[in-house]
């Protein structure tokens, strides 16, 4: 168990004063059995003019904003303390006929993973890259795969943090041998749909742990903190929707504060929204996203 607090910060800057649209946003993560939400707060400057939250198909919560009259800069500033339990366990605790691949889920469980079974992109290339995981056997531990998958991605797909809006397809992802997160992320979902696998994508925060003393004090070889990050979930009998990290080779929910789910990315945008205004008017957009542990600020006024 630990305690962590996220800041979230985001500033859209403008070379005029434009008129603010309906801004959507997705900060607070999701409370569950293994994460308990302490405190939260959201400011938004301008302040909207109207503040209000719903529960999209997905269970996720999301804050929409609506604003009157102009301005040249929005900010939203999004901070949340929660208690984390991790849940990262050596051996699932499947159901016996899922514990070895090829597995069919029951018929109580088919019809509500569908949609996460259902490719979102062309999965031929796909196909080949996931069967490599598969031993030359007739049966493979179904754990060992998604393992295996998450440590492979790791070591032949090289990181590489993208700023661009949208994700790559698996097969560019695979093609150039470089992504971002939820590059990572699409890409071993798409890979266990074609094994057959329901998986959907996670998009939320990583705490990156520093260190006191020793060579390399105060940094972490955490990759994905300062912003928000992605990694996908397969759901297996008897354990329900497990983590997969593919960018840090994770498997539980170590480190992780899921935020929203959904069976493809573009549903989980941390925060979209419209303004009116010349084409020309946006000028930039800043994000700032820390996770610290109760207890690290002396840590890291010590390294």
């Amino acid at each position: 168990m630990s305690f962590l607090t996220v800041s979230h910060t985001t500033v859209y800057r403008y070379r005029e004063p434009v008129g603010l649209g309906e801004h959507r946003m997705m900060f607070r993560p999701r409370e569950s059995h293994d994460l308990r939400l302490i405190g939260t707060s959201l400011r938004i400057t301008p302040h909207p003019v109207q503040l209000r939250w719903l529960h999209d198909p997905f269970d996720n919560s999301v804050a929409v904003a609506t604003f009157e009259g102009k301005t040249s800069e929005l900010t939203f500033q999004s901070d949340v303390t929660l208690e984390h339990f991790e849940t990262s366990l050596p051996d699932y605790p499947l159901e016996e006929y899922a514990q070895s691949y090829p597995f069919r889920y029951s018929d109580e469980d088919f019809p509500s993973l569908m949609r996460a079974l259902t490719h979102h992109y062309p999965a031929a290339n796909v196909a080949k890259f996931a069967l490599q995981f598969l031993d030359s056997a007739d049966t493979t531990p179904t754990m060992k795969i998604l393992r295996a998958m998450t440590h492979g991605i790791r070591d032949q797909i090289t990181y590489t943090r993208r700023e661009e809006k949208g994700v790559q397809t698996p097969e560019q992802t695979l093609k150039s041998g470089r992504g971002s997160c939820r590059d990572f992320a699409v890409l071993m979902m798409e890979a266990a749909r074609s094994l057959g696998i329901a998986a959907r994508f996670v998009s939320g925060y990583i705490y990156t742990p520093r260190h006191k003393t020793g060579t390399g004090a105060g940094i972490s070889t955490v990759i994905g903190g300062g912003s928000t990050h992605a990694w996908m979930q397969a759901y297996l009998p008897g354990a329900g929707w497990i983590d997969f990290d593919p960018t840090n080779s994770i498997v539980g929910n170590r480190n992780l504060i899921r935020v929203a789910v959904a069976w493809s990315p573009e549903h989980v945008l941390p925060l979209w929204g419209t303004y009116e205004g010349s084409a020309g008017a946006f000028l930039e957009m800043d994000v700032t996203v820390t996770v610290t542990q109760r207890g690290e600020e002396e840590i890291l006024g010590a390294a």
